[in-house]
């Protein structure tokens, strides 16, 4: 009896701590989510409105063919319009972000979520307005290419979410 006491205090106590913490963050949607791997460079101007940053995890090579990593995305960052001759896979690690491809309404993703770009189609992603968002992205044969950069992702269209 006093065994099956303990280890329910010490549960009790974890599930506390875990609380107390959790809360602590959700408060401010502001502040930088807790990320996977460690932050990585600020990304080109050039390919982005606001601040993101990128991170390689797998370098581009002739024997896997893929090419990954992470991109941070502060509240409001995003990507230009872009594609990729073998399409994406995003994997949502943390946050609330957008997604769009061209021509169709802007989606709403979140952690855990998974987001195939298709090969060759413009889209773009990144954070929401009130929200940080991190993805892991996998590039797939990249002997075709990795990624063609277009123009920036206006305010108007940034702004026609429909959540």
């Amino acid at each position: 009896m006093r065994k099956l006491l303990n280890n329910l205090l010490v549960a009790c106590a974890v599930v506390g701590f875990f609380s107390l913490v959790g809360c602590s963050s959700q408060n401010d949607p502001d502040k930088q989510l807790s990320q996977v791997f460690q932050q990585g460079q600020l990304a080109p101007a050039q390919f982005f409105t606001g601040n993101a940053y990128v991170i390689g995890m797998v370098s581009s090579d002739s024997v896997f063919t893929t090419a990954a990593g992470e991109v941070y995305f502060e509240a409001g960052a995003r990507s230009n319009w872009h594609l990729h001759p073998s399409g994406q896979i995003l994997i949502v690690t943390s946050g609330v972000g957008y997604h769009q491809l061209i021509g169709e309404p802007i989606e709403l993703i979140h952690k855990g979520d998974v987001v195939k770009c298709p090969p060759n189609v413009l889209h773009w992603h990144g954070a929401s307005k009130d929200s940080a968002m991190s993805h892991i992205y996998i590039v797939p044969n990249i002997e075709k290419g990795i990624v063609e950069w277009k123009q920036p992702v206006t305010e108007e269209e940034y702004l026609t979410v429909n959540d």
